[in-house]
């Protein structure tokens, strides 16, 4: 089955690609041209019900960008039933905060790159 991209979500996806939030676009500036290790990363990828912040599917790897809202149980309990989702289909998922993308955005992009040499061996 394929979940990526449902049709329901594109409009939804569209805006948060156009509205990023600042640590988003932040970490978008990073990512987005190969940058990576070479790598593709999308912004706002659709799979199943759920909106990635950004993927990378040939690693099927995403990251996404929490701010403080995720602190809340609600959000914390809803995170979970994502990464188990996204878990459960090969995806591994890793977070960072709003403050560590606008503070430590190199340490960021060094993490995002050991997940990656963990995804390849």
């Amino acid at each position: 089955m394929n979940y990526s991209n449902h049709p329901v979500t594109k409009e939804f996806r569209q805006l948060q690609r156009k509205y990023p939030t600042p640590a988003e676009h932040r970490l978008w500036t990073r990512l987005r041209n190969r940058q990576v290790d070479g790598y593709k990363f999308r912004r706002q990828h659709g799979f199943g019900p759920y909106i990635m912040d950004f993927y990378c599917p040939q690693l099927r790897l995403c990251i996404e960008v929490d701010g403080s809202i995720h602190d809340t149980q609600e959000c914390t309990i809803k995170d979970a039933d994502r990464t188990a989702f996204l878990n459960e289909n090969r995806i591994v998922v890793i977070r960072f905060t709003n403050e560590e993308i606008e503070t430590t955005i190199d340490n960021v992009i060094e993490r995002i790159k050991e997940i990656i040499k963990e995804r390849l061996s």
